[in-house]
């Protein structure tokens, strides 16, 4: 199918996989719920989920963790950081130290590339049949998540990144109607139309990473889904014309954002957005669990919509968790990775976080107005892999292009940032 192709194209862009061979099938089929002396004690989980929303969705899944796995005690071994980049490098020296957590999260897609090379995860298939999950799982994320044969991860939830957040009374007051410009183009003229009315800073970003998602957003809106999507499997060339006029419309973007933004993570973005000090941040939705942790109301206190040019995409991403390799408490790890994949657990989660359920059964009655509408849209979008967030590539490119972003958004330098962006792809 064609996420599953592309997934493929992506490892083989990125990496060469090393096949996992019949040793690690026979350690999966013989550990598989562990013994009675194991089904019990500790089950560290490792995320960056420490605040907002982000930490309610999280206390929603041990909340039936609790309940179904009572024999297991959950410890939280969150560090915090936005997009995880300090969980992530805490993560890789336990790895590389043979001390893993009993579980991790982890985007599903790319991002997994590298611990499948390196022989840190086991493989889940034979769990998603023994729980159904292949039946209830949504068929783009499964395939998305699918490589050769294989299921490395068992995900919570499923996330979009082209996102703004708006807040409708400072738009009102320039004279802006509060609803989406129909281009990049349209934005830029919004957003010069926001300084002209006293507005500095029209758009509020944060840390390198953020940044990352607006650039891809613009690349999104400018290439179209499918180009963009072939700057991760091969077929769109990151050296060709049609690269640069999109970057200089990013360029362009950063003139119209807060200064301050390298030292920011994107829940001060977004508290820019609903104090009136900015107009718009652009930010994946569990945005929505942060302003209804806020208790900010949709219409009133802020608007959303996708994107300005990505109306009809949905750029994805999902939070899933693994089984280490090694884990030390494999049965608490299997209870715990069955409780992230079940309706309770992803009702639980995704209510609190603001993402939708990866599951496809799930009730829309249970959710949110936001999350409704997202639900729809994913099953009708057409779909585009996130970088930023891991389901477009591995780790190693994710950093480098964060790198290239950073810098850029100091030195302004169009040419620079391309050539950057076309070595991470090699």
């Amino acid at each position: 199918m064609r996420r599953m192709s592309w997934f493929a194209s992506v490892a083989a862009v990125a990496l060469v996989l090393t096949a996992c061979g019949d040793d690690d099938n026979e350690s999966t089929t013989e550990g598989s719920g562990g013994s009675e002396e194991e089904a019990s004690g500790e089950v560290e989980v490792f995320t960056w989920w420490t605040e907002g929303g982000e930490k309610a969705g999280l206390d929603g899944l041990v909340s039936v963790f609790s309940e179904q796995c009572s024999d297991f005690e959950f410890v939280n071994g969150a560090v915090a950081g936005g997009a995880g980049s300090n969980a992530k490098q805490v993560l890789a020296s336990r790895l590389q130290t043979g001390e893993p957590p009993d579980t991790f999260q982890a985007h599903a897609g790319g991002e997994l590339l590298d611990y499948i090379n390196a022989d840190q995860l086991e493989d889940l298939s034979g769990l998603y049949d023994e729980w159904g999950l292949s039946d209830s799982v949504s068929e783009n994320l499964l395939d998305a998540i699918t490589l050769d044969g294989a299921i490395y991860s068992v995900p919570a939830n499923v996330h979009r990144a082209n996102v703004v957040w708006a807040n409708p009374t400072v738009l009102e007051d320039a004279g802006l109607p509060a609803e989406a410009p129909a281009s990049v183009d349209d934005w830029l003229a919004d957003m010069q139309t926001l300084r002209d009315n006293g507005v500095d800073a029209p758009l509020a970003i944060a840390t390198d990473w953020t940044q990352t998602m607006l650039l891809e957003a613009v690349l999104i809106a400018e290439l179209g889904p499918e180009a963009y999507t072939g700057l991760y499997d091969g077929s769109t060339d990151w050296a060709s014309a049609e690269v640069p006029a999109a970057l200089e419309k990013y360029g362009q973007m950063l003139e119209f954002a807060n200064a301050d933004r390298a030292g920011l993570d994107w829940p001060d973005a977004v508290n820019k957005v609903t104090a009136g000090d900015a107009a718009y941040t652009l930010m994946g939705d569990w945005a929505a669990g942060k302003l209804d942790a806020d208790g900010l109301e949709l219409d009133t206190d802020y608007v959303w919509w996708p994107s300005p040019g990505t109306d009809g995409v949905f750029q994805w991403l999902a939070d899933s968790f693994v089984l280490p390799v090694g884990a030390p408490n494999r049965a608490g790890t299997e209870c715990w990775l069955e409780v992230v994949g079940s309706e309770d657990g992803q009702r639980e989660f995704n209510t609190a976080k603001g993402s939708i359920p990866a599951r496809t059964d799930a009730d829309p009655s249970d959710y949110g107005p936001y999350a409704q509408a997202a639900m729809e849209d994913w099953a009708s979008d057409a779909l585009a892999p996130s970088l930023a967030h891991g389901s477009a590539a591995p780790v190693g490119w994710i950093d480098a292009v964060n790198s290239a972003v950073g810098q850029f958004s100091t030195s302004g330098d169009v040419g620079a940032l391309q050539e950057q962006l076309a070595a991470a792809a090699q």
